[in-house]
């Protein structure tokens, strides 16, 4: 049976496909348009998992639709009209989009893709959670999902065991610890729905002077249940997330999207906010383990992408594990609808877990040739064993190195398929990276690649963390990793076994070898502004508008003084950076 989940018309659309209740591909629709958090109808990735999958709109038995279209569509209405006239701009400029698609789904699988078959409607906080629980192959869990807003939760919470989910508790909009996060991304000049792992990256360097202004915003209870001040927040009916009441409790102006100077005041905001969140996310947890009695917890959303909380909550919370689903964003909808209809609603026994995020496109190693060929790249072919000594021997030689992999991963996060790669042990490399290759903020840090069986002696983490979701401190035997380790002596984790990538591990192994150090840098191989790489040409496009030193394209070594010059718009000038 083959079921088609999708997520869309918000922000990061996608598709997912299960056969017989495994996925078998997923994707996000930027990674075919190259419009960062693409929202639109995915139809690049509906046909191109069915393509995956060898498989026609025909052979699909059913589609499952992340949320409740005509629920979200009345809390929209009742907002609205609750706080009508000042709504008025927010109504006019919305409900176009909600007449012409956003309510008409099915009208568009009949019009894009000749679909007549059933479709399916799952809540967005229980395809949230179906995304986490199912995914995680435990049998029995606590699960608690935290974002912006679905169709009225903006929190929920319950359990999971076996086949079924139960979510029993929720916090309903406007008061939203996700909404909350967003404001404050807008306050300190990021972009909304985009830049929130920003603010998390800017928290270390300040200090937690404004907590209490904070917590005049959002009124937070013991048990981690929360609402939010809605005399200062403007999101549930104005085209602002704020109003100037806002700026007089945190007593400053917010800072222009992007162009003002960070000051140490932004700073300090950004890491109080990060305790709030903080404080809140370990709270929640306690409650709901202490509610379900299941000590084991499943989370998703996109505050379960804030990865300093969840380190916090492994450490504070009451909790014997922590899963964390890697899409956890709404992207990850698209999967936990699909595996909702599948346990929930048809339901199907459990006999799938997640074991393999690399969901996404690949190419044969024919394919990537033409490509190079095509775009007149210079490159030699090596053997298995060449190719991880010379990539290895570039690392470390402080080459910044693109390696592009197998299959696209499914996540916001590059895990060794689409990475670029660099010596943890230099001093200079983050920088270099940051200012020659990303295009981005000096302060934003970058992720360790780690063999798991050296996690615990280089890091105070005691379990595996192979989606880059765990934050711990860098042990203090080990303080020459200046490239991976954050201001405050932190680092984003990724540990790699060798059933989770052989390739990956072994070019860590080698580097290991040589070096004596089992982990690299590794950053998604993409510039500020765009998304992840995911065909060969986007790859190479990737190497020749930067300074990598080097890319490695399947078994293909290329080197950039060997390239010849083409006519490519640098990074800086695609993306009016300075």
């Amino acid at each position: 049976m083959n079921i088609l989940g999708l997520s869309c018309f918000y922000h990061d659309a996608a598709a997912c496909l299960l056969v017989d209740g495994a996925a078998v591909a997923a994707v996000d629709e930027q990674a075919f348009t190259r419009k960062k958090h693409d929202p639109d109808f995915p139809i690049h990735s509906i046909r191109w998992v069915l393509k995956q999958a060898g498989l026609t709109i025909k052979d699909i038995d059913a589609v499952a639709f992340y949320d409740k279209p005509l629920v979200k569509f009345e809390r929209l209405l009742i907002s609205h009209l609750s706080t009508f006239p000042r709504s008025m701009p927010q109504f006019v400029k919305g409900m176009p989009a909600w007449f012409s698609t956003k309510l008409r789904l099915d009208k568009l699988l009949t019009s894009e893709l000749g679909y007549h078959g059933p479709i399916m409607y799952g809540s967005h906080h229980l395809s949230h959670a179906a995304s986490t629980f199912y995914c995680s192959g435990w049998k029995e869990s606590s699960i608690l999902t935290v974002d912006g807003v679905g169709e009225w939760s903006t929190t929920s919470w319950g359990v999971g065991r076996d086949n079924k989910i139960d979510l029993s508790g929720e916090i309903r909009f406007p008061h939203s610890l996700g909404l909350l996060y967003s404001a404050f991304t807008w306050y300190l000049g990021f972009k909304v729905n985009s830049a929130e792992y920003k603010v998390m990256g800017l928290a270390p360097y300040g200090e937690p002077l404004y907590v209490d202004r904070i917590r005049k915003l959002i009124h937070i209870a013991p048990d981690g249940t929360f609402r939010l001040d809605m005399r200062y927040f403007t999101f549930d009916h104005g085209m602002r997330m704020f109003n100037a009441g806002f700026e007089e409790v945190m007593g400053a102006p917010t800072r222009p999207l992007e162009k003002a100077p960070l000051e140490q005041f932004h700073k300090d905001v950004a890491r109080s906010l990060q305790e709030v969140v903080n404080d809140v996310m370990v709270a929640l947890v306690t409650k709901v383990v202490e509610e379900t009695g299941v000590p084991r917890i499943c989370l998703a959303g996109g505050v379960a992408l804030n990865c300093v909380a969840n380190g916090e909550i492994l450490r504070r919370a009451p909790v014997e594990d922590v899963y964390i689903q890697p899409s956890a964003g709404d992207a990850g909808g698209a999967m936990g609808a699909a595996l909702w209809a599948w346990h929930d609603v048809l339901g199907k026994p459990r006999e799938w877990k997640l074991s393999d995020v690399y969901l996404g496109p690949g190419y044969s190693e024919a394919e990537i040739q033409d490509t190079l060929d095509a775009l007149g790249a210079v490159y030699r072919r090596l053997d298995r064993q060449a190719l991880l000594d010379e990539t290895a021997e570039l690392i470390d030689t402080a080459h910044v190195v693109g390696w592009y992999q197998g299959r696209l991963e499914w996540g916001p996060r590059a895990l060794g398929h689409r990475s670029i790669l660099g010596d943890p042990r230099h001093p200079e490399m983050r920088t270099i990276i940051n200012q020659k290759i990303k295009m981005r903020e000096g302060f934003r840090p970058f992720a360790p690649s780690i063999l798991e069986e050296y996690c615990s002696q280089y890091f105070e983490l005691d379990r595996p963390s192979p989606y880059m979701l765990l934050v711990a401190q860098v042990s203090a035997e080990h303080p020459d990793l200046p490239a991976i380790t954050h201001v405050d002596n932190s680092a984003r984790i990724q540990t790699i076994s060798r059933d989770q990538d052989e390739l990956y591990y072994d070019l860590i192994d080698t580097f290991r070898k040589r070096t004596g150090c089992p982990l690299v840098i590794n950053t998604s191989m993409n510039v500020r502004g765009e998304p992840i790489v995911n065909t060969p040409q986007d790859a190479y496009r990737c190497f020749m508008r930067t300074d990598m030193d080097a890319l490695i394209c399947g078994p293909f070594l290329m080197l950039k003084p060997d390239q010849p010059a083409i006519e490519l718009k640098s990074a800086a000038e695609e993306f009016g950076l300075d």
